[in-house]
């Protein structure tokens, strides 16, 4: 697969097909695809936590926040919930400042799964204080990005823009729509 295709290919997955496992191995995976991605000062300030059993995604699940622009849904019902998640952790031991690292981690991990016939959604609104409680992370560590990923049960089209509206939405069809702005938009000169 052409990494052009395999970007187009990984979207943000908000339904699953849950009673899909996905074994600790294949998150190690992930995770190690983010072990090798670029660190600001190659601090590699970050830690992950994972969540793959359905009693403990059951204990994570409550504390995401879904999808903002769809103001009728609370998130994904009992059978389209995740059925694995990597939470991202910053690791205040080694420096208080995280910069961009758990972006380029979370792409890196979301680029693997889709590679590996998986989806994901990167959620960075998160009841904070309640997974912390929830789960017993320790102080030291700062949650930064909760992964959700799964196998996809949804479709995802990307859309151009239209009238300046930036708002994904769901069609008649339960499909995903996404606009995007065109690259002629994107590239500026001075």
């Amino acid at each position: 697969m052409y990494l052009k295709d395999l970007i187009r290919k990984t979207r943000s997955y908000r339904r699953f097909e849950e009673s899909h496992s996905i074994d600790s191995g294949t998150l190690e995976n992930l995770i190690d695809l983010a072990r090798l991605s670029a660190s600001g000062a190659n601090r590699q300030p970050l830690k992950f936590l994972i969540y793959n059993s359905p009693a403990d995604c059951e204990r994570v699940f409550p504390s995401l926040l879904w999808a903002g622009y769809l103001e009728d849904w609370a998130g994904p019902d009992k059978g389209e919930r995740p059925s694995a998640y990597i939470i991202v952790l910053g690791d205040k031991s080694i420096t208080e400042v995280f910069g961009i690292d758990h972006g380029i981690a979370a792409q890196s991990i979301m680029l693997g799964a889709s590679e590996a016939g998986l989806g994901g959604c990167i959620i960075a609104s998160i009841k904070r204080e309640e997974l912390i409680s929830e789960l017993r992370i320790p102080d030291k560590f700062e949650v930064l990005l909760v992964l959700a990923l799964g196998k996809p049960i949804e479709k995802v089209i990307i859309d151009n823009i239209k009238n300046d509206d930036v708002k994904y939405f769901r069609d008649s069809s339960n499909n995903h729509h996404v606009p995007k702005r065109n690259l002629k938009e994107l590239i500026i000169k001075l």
